[in-house]
């Protein structure tokens, strides 16, 4: 098995192969788009580059010329007097943090409105899944593309508890929803696991929430949920959650449940430094074996980065007990 990098522009495109050093391959499930770190010997003389390489154009990251692992944009490169370089791409979703704007939705879905900002700026669609709670109304104010597609389904997931997130594919940007996910590959001491961390903290836990508000047009309402368990384990740690849309006593009361149970967890998170597997990316579910620190069991993906050098590949990974996605908490303008 090989990887691949190929440059490709409006007046080439080749295989980079034969002066590539490294390429570090990464991302993280809060951003909007993987990344690509190429470095490259790009001299022979020392006098004139063996190639030219132009922002703005692609680059691709290929298991034996034909598996895509990558595909994006050239943002940046930096060279030295040795000829050494560095070249620096990202996916397409990149463009959803380089485009800011005001907006106002009403009575669409939060898949209704990542197609509409996509369509609006010319990016191109690949699969989108229906997200199904329609949004009464969102007022955006100069927030990037990505801003307001995360906090619309961030909106809809506390509603209706399905949880969705956007990737990039072929350079199309995809809506999925993201489903349980089953343990294909097992990480473990003296086999494939290098090295390894493990921590745990409560700082984020909450044991009851109360939702205040409801019908702005009446008396103000309130819902709540609690943890006896958690409560009676960590003592009484309250989330207040005041919407900015009105509600009924029952979505109060949903809200509240979903809420309790996005928060009631313990936040723990596990590095470690394995060899190499392609479909291992932020999202991917594991399995690992570590004694010593204690990480043993199913784990989630939460951020990677894969190293390509001198013919091996090794992958560093941070984990999670839950399947973290990004949230941004939504707040009407003043003004309306």
């Amino acid at each position: 098995m090989s990887w691949n990098v190929q440059y490709r522009s409006e007046k080439e495109s080749v295989y980079l192969d034969p002066i590539v050093k490294s390429v570090k391959w990464s991302g993280d499930g809060k951003q909007a788009s993987r990344k690509l770190v190429v470095e490259l010997s790009n001299s022979e003389n020392l006098r004139d580059r063996l190639i030219a390489i132009e922002k703005g154009s692609e680059l691709r990251l290929l298991v034996d010329e034909k598996k895509e692992l990558f595909r994006g944009v050239i943002f940046s490169d930096s060279i030295n007097a040795g000829g050494q370089m560095t070249v620096t791409a990202y996916d397409e979703n990149i463009y959803l943090t380089k485009n800011k704007d005001t907006k106002i939705f009403r009575n669409q879905t939060a898949s209704d409105i990542v197609k509409r900002l996509c369509n609006e700026f010319s990016l191109p669609i690949g699969e989108i899944h229906d997200t199904g709670f329609v949004i009464p109304k969102l007022i955006f104010r100069d927030k990037t593309l990505y801003e307001m597609m995360v906090m619309s389904l961030t909106v809809s997931e506390k509603q209706n508890g399905k949880r969705f997130f956007v990737a990039s594919k072929e350079g199309k940007l995809q809506l999925l929803a993201r489903k349980e996910q089953e343990a294909k590959w097992v990480l473990e001491n003296g086999v494939n696991l290098l090295d390894a961390s493990y921590s745990q903290s409560i700082e984020e836990l909450r044991t009851q929430i109360k939702v205040a508000g409801g019908d702005s047009k009446k008396k103000e309402q309130t819902a709540s949920a609690k943890d006896q368990e958690l409560i009676k384990r960590f003592g009484v740690m309250q989330h207040l959650e005041k919407p900015e849309q009105d509600m009924t006593k029952s979505q109060m009361e949903q809200l509240a449940k979903q809420l309790l149970k996005d928060m009631g967890t313990i936040d723990d998170e596990a590095l470690i430094e394995c060899l190499g597997i392609d479909e291992v990316v932020s999202g991917s579910a594991v399995y690992v074996k570590e004694s010593v620190t204690g990480i043993v069991g199913g784990y989630y993906v939460s951020s990677d980065e894969h190293t390509f050098e001198q013919g091996s590949h090794r992958m560093s990974l941070t984990l999670s007990a839950t399947d973290d996605l990004p949230k941004m908490e939504y707040k009407e303008p003043k003004g309306g």
